[in-house]
């Protein structure tokens, strides 16, 4: 298949339900701390593959808060605790990319946060792709904080302004997802970035998220450009 070199204006915006991890390691027979750590190898692979398509933003859903009780959160918290900071720090310093993590932060260990605050700090001048991770992350918890922040600026916010209501959310200013893609085999949303997906294309794979292949991600890049878009029914 001849490579896809793609212009900003067809795609920008792409968002991920990245599912399949646990599933991966016990069909291969590992334990979920490899299953996990094979998951973040494959975000890098496709952070990667979208700089080199100019592909502006990636939103990759890795937490629902609604997961947050589950035993295996305590693995995914010792894994950003040893290796967070080394696996981004390669896209960071020489891929300059720029990371910003969202969803609820009360409720999870402070050397999590601290963390999430440093990544975020040491990447937020870069400019050559938005990684916008969304972790101990629900919809219906980002309309509370939205009303929050609502009722807080009630008197500089127009409700007239689609522009000021849309900051007012997680991804603030930055485009829609054109595409979001899920992969593990459930054909669900499960909650994530609803308000910015009204017009997103939708792509649900088989695939478990581990062996989700930069091959694949091109073909559905090509199914998408094939579309006729229409805003409305």
């Amino acid at each position: 298949m001849e490579s896809l070199i793609l212009n900003q204006n067809y795609l920008s915006h792409v968002a991920f339900i990245l599912d399949g991890n646990k599933r991966w390691a016990k069909k291969n027979n590992f334990n979920k701390i490899q299953g996990y750590k094979k998951g973040f190898e494959n975000i890098k692979k496709i952070v990667d593959f979208s700089i080199e398509k100019k592909i502006s933003n990636l939103t990759m859903f890795t937490l629902s808060s609604e997961n947050l009780e589950r035993t295996s959160v305590k693995i995914l918290y010792e894994i950003i605790d040893k290796n967070f900071e080394n696996f981004f720090d390669e896209l960071i310093s020489s891929k300059k990319i720029r990371i910003n993590i969202f969803g609820s932060r009360y409720n999870i260990p402070h050397k999590i946060v601290k963390i999430f605050e440093k990544v975020e700090s040491l990447s937020c001048n870069n400019t050559v792709l938005n990684l916008n991770i969304a972790f101990n992350y629900g919809f219906k918890n980002e309309i509370i904080e939205v009303l929050k922040e609502f009722k807080k600026n009630i008197n500089s916010i127009s409700l007239d302004n689609s522009n000021e209501i849309k900051k007012l959310f997680f991804l603030k200013s930055k485009n829609d997802p054109e595409i979001l893609i899920r992969t593990g085999g459930y054909k669900r949303l499960s909650n994530f970035i609803m308000y910015n997906l009204t017009y997103t294309e939708l792509f649900f794979t088989d695939t478990l998220w581990p062996d989700f292949s930069t091959s694949e991600f091109e073909n559905i890049i090509e199914k998408y450009l094939k579309i006729n878009r229409n805003y409305g029914l």
